[in-house]
């Protein structure tokens, strides 16, 4: 039994109505290089044969009466692999439209929280013969980084898959006797009384980043940018407040979600990364910045400053490699979409990332792990739904999209014999932030994945779009003379 830390169960405690916790992906895969038949029956084998490598994926939450603490994974006694890995098909003619609405429609429905917090769809009918496999995951369970290693526990390297002494041994795994509700409580009581200790640690850690966030050169007003010059002296970008402009998307979300793809090569985006000197990332972040600034424009709804993101950055230690739950942070930056010169975006973002990175290195790592360990789930629920009633993260505002951007495998990966494809995420979103852009990667492609709410952004395909369109424009823009 392990209890769940702060962070892992902010993710639970954010859930209301229409809000989730649960992030997913879809892995489009092709069965021809299986060497047997890709069947149901035997994706559910090599599902279950991986379990022992996912431990999460067999635990149910046990709560702490009253919500006085943080809950605990148990593992779980009637475990029903058959209730977790599911399968449906699409009509005719399986296109990438009706993909994109059966996972926005699978995603938007809530984790059955009695049970492990996890479910595989594996979807037929896909045009040439493809065949998709959508998967949530409760955050509470995972973040990025251990989203891989699960996918590289599920995944293998060969179509022939791995050989039987490089899998755990089968069978079920020794049941654990659920505690009762006062040893729960004492175990909490044990807890709590440690809080005080962790509080001087925490203030002790702010105190010790105090000086360099004071002298840090790329100290701006915290946590936002205040300026960046532009080589002539002229101010590039200010941002007077700690408050995001209004967007369309940052108002209370619905319970339904539209989701949106697209792939583009990794190759393209190097090359415009190595003709402006900058990284991938900066690039991803620039491409996003000029899709943004063409929907709001549509949208009649482009501000006169900067949009504020957060981009949340994993704080995962070597000792930490493997392990699961959440392990991460998140630093805010801001995109230049009223710049119409896609290099000069390109620029700009390049700075603003590299000063929120200097801000964020400048406070304590695990200071969001840290802060959420102090909350009560009991309260904190009760935050989240008076924060709902209430509208404050839309009245607040302090950024206005989630975009992340993951590292995945460059080399070739099989599910159960066939070949993986592609790989895109789908990832959370909460009210007053009803958009999320989540990039991963895999072998020479970047996968985009946009979330959002339905009735708030009906049209993320055209986003998604925008964001190949501007590919194409910023490796123009930054291509040298007479190239």
């Amino acid at each position: 039994m392990r209890q769940l830390t702060g962070l892992d169960a902010a993710f639970l405690a954010m859930e209301t109505r229409t809000v989730f916790g649960h992030v997913g992906s879809i892995c489009v895969v092709d069965p021809s290089t299986s060497p047997e038949p890709f069947t149901y029956e035997r994706f559910v084998r090599v599902i279950e044969s991986r379990l022992p490598l996912v431990p999460p994926f067999r635990c149910r939450l046990v709560e702490v009466p009253l919500g006085l603490d943080q809950p605990y994974w148990l593992e779980d006694p009637d475990f029903d692999i058959e209730f977790h890995v599911r399968e449906l098909a699409l009509p005719a003619p399986g296109d990438d439209r009706q993909l994109a609405e059966q996972a926005a429609r699978l995603h938007a429905r809530p984790l059955d929280r009695s049970r492990p917090l996890w479910e595989i769809y594996l979807i037929w009918g896909l045009a040439s013969g493809r065949v998709a496999i959508y998967s949530k995951v409760h955050h509470a369970a995972i973040d990025g980084v251990s989203g891989n290693d699960v996918l590289s526990a599920v995944l293998d390297l060969s179509p022939h898959g791995r050989a039987p002494e490089d899998l755990p041994p089968a069978g079920a795994a020794p049941a654990e006797r659920p505690p009762s509700g006062l040893e729960l409580l004492a175990r909490s009581a044990v807890s709590l009384a440690g809080h005080p200790v962790r509080a001087v640690r925490l203030g002790a850690s702010l105190l010790r980043s105090a000086p360099a966030l004071v002298t840090s050169p790329m100290r701006p007003r915290l946590p936002l940018l205040d300026r960046l010059i532009r080589p002539n002296g002229a101010a590039v970008l200010s941002q007077p407040a700690l408050r995001a402009p209004q967007l369309p998307f940052n108002r209370p979300i619905t319970q339904h979600r539209r989701w949106a793809f697209r792939p583009l090569s990794l190759d393209a985006v190097k090359q415009i990364k190595n003709a402006a000197g900058c990284t991938v990332n900066d690039v991803v972040m620039a491409l996003c910045t000029g899709a943004l600034r063409r929907w709001l424009i549509d949208h009649d709804a482009l501000p006169a400053g900067p949009l504020v993101v957060a981009v949340p950055v994993s704080v995962r230690t070597a000792e930490q490699q493997g392990t699961h739950g959440n392990q991460v942070s998140t630093m805010l930056a801001v995109l230049p979409t009223h710049l119409d010169d896609p290099a000069e975006r390109l620029r700009v973002v390049s700075e603003a990332m590299r000063a929120a990175k200097e801000q964020h290195q400048a406070l304590p790592a695990t200071l969001l792990a840290d802060v959420t360990q102090f909350a009560m789930p009991a309260l904190a629920g009760q935050a989240a739904r008076l924060s709902a009633r209430l509208r404050l993260l839309e009245r607040v505002n302090p950024f206005n999209l989630i975009i992340s951007n993951v590292p995945g495998p460059n080399v070739p990966l099989y599910l159960a014999g066939a070949k993986l494809l592609a790989y895109y995420p789908l990832s959370a979103i909460s009210d007053g932030q009803g958009l999320n852009i989540t990039v991963m990667g895999y072998r020479n492609q970047l996968f985009f994945g946009l979330i959002a709410c339905r009735e708030l952004v009906p049209d993320v395909d055209r986003l998604a779009g925008y964001l190949i369109d501007e590919a194409a424009v910023l490796a123009g823009s930054v291509a040298p003379a007479g190239s």
